[in-house]
């Protein structure tokens, strides 16, 4: 019976798949936990769920050989030494569109704010004054939306913005279709210069490290709003606050920052703080009560199939092997080295046992291979000790 332990307050709706699953062994942490706090917490378990604030690096899962599968029950998968991990034969899974109408409707809803000067406003009537006129507001209605990387989460901010009346442009690095009336740009340039407001939707990397820099900004339309819910990485943060300061720009909106808190209690670091035109929310953009309930099911429904059936098909740093139908009375998973012979090994192994291999199901991801072995008979304890002591092995486990 596997052991699972959940940090971070994951929702409820994670814990009941795992039982309607079989699995009662369930163990949960309201928070993150600190180094050595975290090492004897995962100390004899089989399935870790973390969200963003749990690092698990190599030396946290050097110390957790029991570990047999991780669930990120978010986006993001940085808070995981994902080579470190598939080293080890452990999978990571994450929750890749959960949260995706969660994010679009908070960039959508900041975009007409921020049109309409909403937050300076509502700051002046708190401070006393009644300021009424309409100078510098402006209806969705007709404006452009400038959305950089069209995936899950830019091509739905754009389905959104249509049915408020904006005109959608949008640039990705891929050819992407386009939604409804989203129209593609020749170049990220040009999106800038023709954007009235500009969202953010890229991941994390070397490619979109300050992609949004002083010259980028500039080639921003005079009056634009930015609008960051991607990754805290992609914008210079000096450079959007000078541009803010001499209104060149006229509002941000950001979630996500180059370095967050790492408490409730720790304040953020930014010179964006106290400025009125600018919307600043602490990393909530997938944070509603459906999308954490979604993204709890949805990742333990994967951990749940890997268990029961080695399936690995959505995992971010292993081979995928989508569900397979048992073909035979016992299963075997093997990970192992991405050498020649190895599946030879395995097969002579398994043979010399008096065992039928009656169907096997195989994919490679760089250094590892990862194998679903249904095999005829009864598999006992001596073969998959062998198998786990054979040279090429990374991890072998029966299900």
């Amino acid at each position: 019976m596997a052991r699972i332990v959940l940090f971070e307050n994951i929702h409820p709706s994670a814990r009941e798949v795992f039982v309607a699953a079989g699995y009662d062994d369930v163990v949960s942490h309201a928070t993150a936990l600190s180094s050595d706090a975290l090492r004897d917490a995962l100390r004899g378990a089989h399935v870790v769920g973390i969200r963003s604030r749990t690092h698990l690096d190599a030396a946290v899962l050097a110390d957790s050989p029991d570990l047999r599968v991780i669930g990120c029950f978010c986006i993001g998968t940085n808070q995981v030494d994902l080579d470190a991990a598939a080293g080890q034969g452990v999978p990571v899974f994450n929750a890749p569109f959960s949260n995706t109408r969660s994010v679009a409707e908070m960039v959508l809803a900041e975009a007409i704010l921020l049109l309409r000067r909403i937050p300076e406003k509502n700051a002046r009537v708190h401070q006393g004054f009644w300021d009424k006129t309409a100078e510098g507001a402006y209806e969705a209605r007709g404006k452009t939306l400038g959305i950089i990387g069209y995936g899950n989460i830019g091509s739905q901010v754009g389905t959104l913005a249509e049915l408020a009346g904006m005109q959608v442009i949008f640039h990705d690095v891929e050819a992407k279709l386009p939604r409804g009336n989203a129209k593609p740009t020749v170049s990220l340039k040009r999106l800038l210069a023709q954007s009235d407001v500009v969202t953010l939707h890229v991941p994390a990397g070397r490619g979109t490290h300050n992609l949004i820099n002083a010259q980028a900004i500039a080639a921003m339309k005079p009056g634009a709003i930015l609008i960051n819910a991607s990754r805290g990485t992609v914008v210079d943060i000096d450079a959007l606050h000078a541009a803010l300061e001499s209104g060149h720009l006229a509002g941000a909106a950001l979630d996500v920052f180059p370095v967050e808190p790492k408490s409730p209690d720790e304040p953020l670091d930014s010179p964006l703080r106290g400025m009125p035109n600018v919307i600043l929310t602490p990393h909530i953009g997938g944070s509603t009560q459906e999308s954490q309930e979604n993204i709890g099911r949805e990742v333990a429904e994967k951990l749940v199939a890997y268990l029961q059936s080695g399936a690995t098909k959505g995992s971010v740093n292993f081979p995928e092997v989508a569900y397979q139908e048992r073909a035979g009375k016992s299963r075997i998973l093997h990970v192992h080295r991405n050498v020649p012979g190895a599946m030879g090994a395995l097969s002579s192994l398994v043979a010399e046992h008096g065992l039928n291999i009656v169907a096997q199901h195989l994919q490679t991801r760089g250094p590892i291979g990862y194998v679903i072995s249904d095999i005829e008979g009864e598999v006992g304890e001596t073969v998959i000790s062998l198998l786990r002591s054979h040279p090429v092995t990374i991890r072998c486990d029966l299900v």
